[in-house]
């Protein structure tokens, strides 16, 4: 099997019992295959099954999402209000690149949405994630301002978002989503 028909690309050979079989993935959107028998039995072959694309499969679905809202004209058509759930969702879930590039959408998103597409409160925990971070960076004297890429993520994230939600008029709704009744009391005695 390959996903090139002079099957010199993505090649997968199999002979003999089923139990030499092992699952695969191929890129692209065809697959081919040949069969050969050596005739020393007479049992019907070989049965394999195909499944187009795999649900949750992450780089695919960024990828596919990156170049939707990349796009002015298909922006309107697009759910962004769950998108931007999943996309919060799955950045406060996934850890190293994953998160990264969640983080990436929702900033994408943030840039393009209007008022009422997307509910920041959903990024409370990502904002406590930032603000833990906020903290401890200003206590580690062994890498004075070096951050790390979540917390350049994290950051840039929130300083696009809060400037957005001032052009719309609702960074005092916004703030005191976020944040914590204890956070903001400790806030104004500074």
């Amino acid at each position: 099997m390959s996903s090139s028909s002079d099957f010199q690309q993505d090649r997968h050979s199999f002979s003999g019992s089923p139990q030499k079989w092992t699952d695969f993935e191929l890129p692209r959107d065809t697959l081919y295959y040949r069969f050969t028998s050596d005739m020393s039995n007479t049992e019907w072959g070989y049965k394999f099954t195909v499944t187009a694309g795999h649900l949750g499969r992450f780089q695919t679905g960024f990828e596919i999402l990156k170049q939707m809202l990349s796009e002015e004209r298909v922006i309107p058509h697009l759910p962004l209000a769950k998108i931007w759930e999943w996309q919060v969702g799955v950045a406060c879930r996934q850890t190293g690149h994953q998160r990264l590039k969640a983080i990436h959408l929702l900033l994408k998103i943030v840039q393009c949405s209007s008022q009422g597409d997307c509910d920041l409160t959903l990024l409370k925990p990502l904002w406590q994630l930032f603000t833990h971070m906020e903290n401890n960076s200003c206590h580690d004297t062994a890498k004075p301002g070096i951050l790390l890429p979540l917390h350049r993520a994290l950051a840039e994230l929130f300083f696009v978002t809060e400037n957005r939600v001032t052009e719309l008029g609702s960074l005092q709704e916004y703030l005191l989503a976020l944040n914590t009744e204890d956070h903001l009391h400790r806030c104004t005695a500074q």
